[in-house]
């Protein structure tokens, strides 16, 4: 099932929406280039998330409490933010980018430009350190926007639990255009996720073992829901007040 488009009519272009879209584009064309000069698993090891680093560099910050220590901490921590640009495999990208598109538009539009942005940041770094808190020995890099795109996804289900998705139904050679209901796409969210295998990059090691990445699916959509209801509320406050 492919999500096209849905039947929320849009205030304002959805400028951040494009930008994260368009960047994660740009990031993995970079990655198409490392693997084929054989650097991308040496870049995802240093740029994604390894949760086992993390926890080894924060024991050791907290036991020594020396400034040294700290900024280790810190550098190593970012991760958490470089890793939402980063993704293993042409599926992971496409569906990623494709759910992006389609239910990003709403929030934005909901939420504002800057809150949007922040919204989205700020919900894939908290899906990250879940990852990290639920498996801190975790040795395998964990990379992608999967859990701020689930966060994107419970903000639109919260805000808009009735609206309808043109939908598109590949069969081979046909295809098959339907309107489906939101809710559909929250079923449909984890079983895409059983697709994104194919066209994986070269990575030593592999990325994104299966039983955290459908952890960080379900925090982000819970995460996403919550702040998403809160800035909407504050959103609408503040343009109430301004039209007052």
């Amino acid at each position: 099932m492919i999500p096209i488009g849905d039947n929320i009519p849009s205030r304002n272009q959805p400028l951040v929406n494009y930008f994260l879209i368009g960047f994660n584009l740009i990031c993995f064309l970079w990655e198409l280039k490392l693997d084929i000069t054989g650097e991308l698993s040496s870049v995802v090891q240093t740029w994604g998330i390894v949760p086992e680093r993390i926890s080894e560099v924060a024991l050791d910050a907290i036991a020594s409490r020396n400034p040294a220590a700290l900024v280790a901490l810190v550098l190593t921590a970012s991760s958490v933010f470089s890793a939402m640009f980063l993704h293993g495999s042409c599926s992971q990208i496409l569906g990623n980018l494709l759910f992006l598109f389609v239910f990003g538009k709403a929030v934005e539009n909901t939420l504002g430009h800057g809150r949007y942005g922040v919204f989205y940041l700020l919900c894939g770094i908290l899906t990250s350190g879940v990852q990290i808190w639920v498996q801190p020995s975790l040795h395998i890099p964990l990379v992608g926007a999967n859990g701020a795109i689930a966060a994107v996804l419970g903000a639109y289900l919260i805000n808009f639990p009735q609206a309808k998705i043109d939908s598109i139904l590949p069969l081979i050679i046909v295809f098959i255009p339907l309107e489906l209901p939101a809710l559909f796409y929250l079923f449909w969210w984890f079983v895409q996720q059983i697709f994104y295998g194919i066209g994986s990059l070269n990575i030593a090691g592999g990325v994104n073992p299966v039983d955290t990445a459908y952890w960080a699916h379900e925090v982000g959509l819970v995460i996403g829901a919550v702040f998403g209801w809160l800035m909407a509320k504050r959103e609408e406050r503040t343009l109430t007040r301004y039209n007052s």
